[in-house]
């Protein structure tokens, strides 16, 4: 992965952990513990997701809560 690629932060620097373990040499670990790192990498690609959803919902219902109701305005 080159610099291209690591995740960056709203900020422009890069974010910690992604590019963290975007950078780790992997050839240390073996394939038990390739196969665990996948795991975890997925269970919280998977907390992500959930959380990323939630917010997305929050958001919808927030608009639709304020948008205006009826009554004319931006109809064509």
């Amino acid at each position: 992965m080159d610099d291209s690629e690591v995740p960056l932060s709203r900020h422009g620097g890069p974010k910690d952990a992604a590019a963290t373990l975007a950078q780790e040499n992997l050839e240390r670990y073996s394939l038990d513990e390739l196969a665990q790192r996948i795991a975890l990498l997925e269970a919280e690609i998977a907390r992500v997701k959930s959380h990323r959803d939630k917010a997305a919902a929050h958001r919808l219902a927030a608009e639709a809560f304020f948008r205006p109701k009826g009554g004319g305005g931006d109809q064509a």
